[in-house]
């Protein structure tokens, strides 16, 4: 069933679990089914996550019709999130699309610059009761080779109180040192922050760039207050390798059987990210 992220992220934050939130570029059926259906299989909340850069070849709004269409299939809380909103022309663009949970990214601006987009955004969305995620802590992207050329997103907890006393996101991504793509070697992630964060708010904390981090990493982020965490990477690579396998069946040139086949595999992996989060019957 379709929803938005403001209460289930409130419910998982007090409750001490986390919704996964699944990339799934961009309208593709088979991705966005597999997250629906592990989360009605594990009686779990899920977040259906788009960038606007997967939307290329499908469009926005397409992925919104299948997402809402899976959604109604299942009856466990569903939203469908933009990640990584850069602009407050996309926020608005995509609240009219019909997304449930939007994110407005200004980690690159100084605090107030920041915090102003963000109010900006909070404010017409909340007339939607669609909530938003803000970010503080610009999130890195790794080289070719999963290098971080410079660890700089690991957000001061002064910026973070700053940012606050600014502005009130229903949900705060904070830079630990995460980042997007495959790590090379161990992520330097920053637990502290959330930690000395946590003293001071409890609103519900969000870990971007979960691919190749450490369970017990993310499991002690999730203690500290995360009460969400993105995977991206890690699920558009799984996919085209069971596409992969598919191809070595008797699918008999039958495209449907390809995708039953990726969907069943990446199922199965969605149901361990859902119990990584602790979010196994908190639906």
């Amino acid at each position: 069933m379709l929803t938005t992220t403001k209460e289930m992220l409130k419910k998982a934050r007090r409750e001490g679990y986390a919704v996964p939130a699944i990339n799934t570029q961009g309208g593709n059926y088979d991705i966005i089914w597999a997250v629906c259906r592990a989360a009605q299989q594990l009686h779990a909340p899920a977040i259906l996550a788009h960038y606007e850069s997967t939307g290329a070849y499908s469009g926005d709004d397409w992925f919104v019709q299948v997402c809402k269409w899976c959604a109604a299939k299942v009856d466990v809380p569903i939203a469908i999130h933009l990640d990584h909103g850069d602009s407050f022309e996309l926020c608005m663009q995509s609240l009219q699309n019909g997304f449930t949970s939007l994110m407005i990214d200004g980690s690159t601006k100084p605090i107030r610059e920041n915090a102003a987009l963000t109010n900006e955004v909070l404010k017409v969305a909340r007339c939607f009761q669609v909530p938003v995620e803000a970010e503080i802590g610009e999130l890195q992207r790794l080289d070719g080779d999963g290098v971080m050329l410079e660890n700089k997103n690991i957000a001061n907890v002064d910026d973070v109180r700053e940012f606050l006393s600014l502005c009130h996101p229903d949900s705060l991504a904070i830079g630990i040192g995460n980042a997007h793509g495959f790590y090379k070697g161990e992520p330097d992630i920053h637990l502290e922050v959330l930690e000395q964060t946590a003293a001071f708010t409890d609103l519900p904390l969000v870990l971007h760039g979960c691919t190749g981090m450490k369970p017990e990493i993310i499991k002690e982020a999730i203690r500290l207050g995360v009460a969400k965490i993105n995977f991206g990477t890690e699920i558009r690579y799984k996919y085209v390798e069971h596409y992969e396998e598919a191809l070595k069946t008797d699918h008999q040139g039958h495209s449907w059987k390809l995708s039953k086949y990726a969907n069943e595999a990446l199922t199965a992996d969605i149901r361990e990210i859902i119990r990584l989060a602790g979010a196994e019957g908190k639906a």
